[in-house]
């Protein structure tokens, strides 16, 4: 949620960034009348109520033959003051109602357009050459195939499509990445937190999911209400909503584990095999609250740790800067980071950062203590530090012509000291 006083004196500052995102300009309007009006109704509601109380005060030492006009007029009174506050309820829930749809501001240096019109930031690492190495790269899920480790048909039977199981040294280096990902986090000055993958719609809402992307989400309907999370960002956030945190001692960062749920809708004939785009993932997500003014510095460490991590597993990479139009409701700034997949050609997203600014604070009502005594809200960001997708990207780049996989070295250690994943001999 935006700052009132802010959309007040700088409108056309919102309603550039709403154009930026290709979203409804109008709204910022709609909020500014809906403000005039919850203000105006709100005005009249205290005057009266202020009068009921004046009255009520005169009641009570009128004399005997006064006592009845006042009583009627009390009563009289008690009606407007009545209708009055319906008509205020009424105008703070249509103001309340167009707040929560405005997204963000989008930060003056993302681009401009739509999903393919990000900016590519660099480039790390060339893309193997296997015709020069005399043989075709097999993708990831010929590759999890013959090693045994990724069933996608034996997951489609107990769940459905999108799901899978990963099994043996698969399993086994997803469990080593996503751990390296802890130790990096952790040597960092980040807080393990292992997180709910269930949350009450209050939460899921003020960290601003159920806009646009609503349909992405699992929702458990009656008569439990609540909603599987796509990432363990939306925990973290909720965790100290309606809080006034101490970041005298620098930013709050957490890092959190858990299992994600996407639906995946409007997917469909998108990545129909493999473990790409599935309904169902492991991921370890970095979530920070800082003070408004270190959230720009906290932005670039995030990126530099995701950075880390995608030098350790040893693959090609990209980092983009996401457009304006591309972003989520509560980023105010996103940087991609894509790996190279061989067998398509092409970089495909791994991690992801996001400033969120006080949107996400604001909307869960989460502070930090200020120099006067007053109060103000937080900024939070969130970066994604290893999630399932990559080993998609691990697989192919680190293939051999027999299908076995060089395990990168910084995952080794994780993996019981096993450098290469063979083929196996069991039916996959």
């Amino acid at each position: 949620m935006l700052d009132i006083q802010f959309i007040r004196e700088h409108a056309d500052v919102v309603r550039e960034s709403q154009r930026k995102r290709g979203e409804s300009v109008e709204l910022v309007d709609e909020v500014l009348r809906s403000d005039e009006v919850r203000r105006s109704s709100l005005k009249e509601f205290e005057a009266a109520r202020a009068q009921q109380k004046e009255i009520g005060k005169k009641v009570a030492a009128a004399p005997a033959d006064e006592k009845a006009a006042l009583i009627a007029q009390t009563k009289e009174l008690s009606q407007k003051v009545a209708e009055f506050k319906a008509a205020a309820d009424a105008a703070s829930e249509e103001y309340t109602t167009a707040m929560w749809k405005l997204s963000n501001i989008v930060e003056p240096e993302a681009p401009e357009g739509g999903e393919d019109d990000y900016v590519v930031v660099k480039k790390v690492g060339a893309p193997r050459d296997f015709a020069a190495e005399g043989f075709e790269p097999k993708d990831h899920m010929t590759l999890g195939t013959l090693v045994a480790g990724i069933d996608t048909r034996r997951g489609a039977k107990v769940s459905g499509s999108r799901f899978y199981f990963l099994r043996g040294a698969v399993a086994r280096m997803q469990i080593a990445m996503l751990t390296m990902a802890v130790d990096q986090a952790e040597a960092n000055g980040f807080t393990l937190a292992i997180t709910p993958t269930l949350v009450r719609p209050e939460v899921m809402r003020g960290t601003g999911f159920l806009n646009s992307h609503a349909d992405e989400i699992y929702r458990l309907r009656e008569p439990d209400d609540q909603y599987l999370v796509g990432t363990s960002e939306v925990a973290l956030a909720g965790m100290h909503e309606d809080e006034i945190l101490d970041l005298s001692n620098g930013p709050l960062r957490y890092c959190g584990w858990s299992s994600c749920y996407r639906r995946e809708a409007g997917a469909a004939g998108k990545d129909t095999t493999g473990i790409i785009r599935v309904h169902q993932f492991d991921k370890v997500e970095m979530f920070v609250y800082a003070r408004q003014e270190d959230s720009y510095k906290e932005h670039e460490r995030l990126l530099a740790m995701e950075e880390e991590m995608l030098a350790k597993v040893e693959v090609p990479y990209r980092v983009i800067d996401t457009a304006a139009g591309d972003l989520g409701s509560s980023a105010a700034r996103k940087f991609d980071c894509e790996a190279w997949v061989p067998t398509q050609g092409k970089y495909r997203e791994l991690t992801s950062t996001s400033n969120c600014t006080e949107y996400q604070a604001r909307r869960l009502n989460i502070r930090e203590r200020v120099a006067d005594g007053g109060t103000r809200p937080v900024s939070t960001l969130n970066g994604t530090l290893a999630t399932t997708r990559w080993l998609v990207a691990i697989l192919e780049n680190h293939q051999n012509p027999d299908g076995s996989i060089e395990i990168p070295q910084a995952m080794r250690p994780y993996m019981g000291g096993r450098e290469v994943i063979e083929p196996s001999k069991w039916e996959a």
